[in-house]
């Protein structure tokens, strides 16, 4: 983040209006604020316990590797967890506006029919006899008297 950077966020109008998200751009400034304290923290203490006694400073060197870099990781999970709820948060956004693009169900289903309507193919007028299925040879009726019998056995 440059000079400018800044200087637009902060005498621009966008740091009075709530509609964009500031935070995901301030991320890095606050990961480079985060260093400069550790190792301002680091040079302090590294002074102030050899300051003491030679022993108390190589005490405070074990200390300032120690939690300098416990420091260092919290720091850096601190800025990932934070960039990353903040892509959520975007994504999560552009899928919520996409949905609300569509005003109605009934729009979408005319939509739809239209889309049917012009994809569909007209259908053929003219049979060709050679395209049909060949039937089989139809067994001969067989005849049945008013009487209730039995019907006969054709002859084969």
């Amino acid at each position: 983040m440059t000079l400018d950077d800044l200087k637009k966020i902060f005498l621009s109008p966008t740091l009075f209006r709530l509609d964009t998200i500031l935070a995901p751009r301030l991320v890095p400034v606050l990961y480079a604020a985060g260093l400069a304290a550790l190792l301002l923290w680091a040079v302090i203490h590294l002074f102030a316990t050899f300051g003491r006694t030679f022993g108390d400073g190589l005490w405070g060197l074990l200390e300032i590797g120690v939690f300098g870099l416990f420091g260092l990781i919290v720091l850096r999970i601190v800025c990932e967890f934070l960039l990353v709820f903040f892509k959520v948060n975007e994504t999560a956004t552009r899928t919520v506006s996409l949905s609300l693009v569509s005003s109605s169900l009934l729009d979408d289903v005319r939509d739809a029919i239209s889309d049917m309507a012009e994809d569909a193919t007209p259908p053929e007028t003219e049979v060709d006899v050679r395209d049909l299925p060949v039937a089989s040879t139809p067994r001969p009726a067989v005849r049945r008297t008013a009487k209730r019998t039995p019907p006969s056995k054709p002859e084969l």
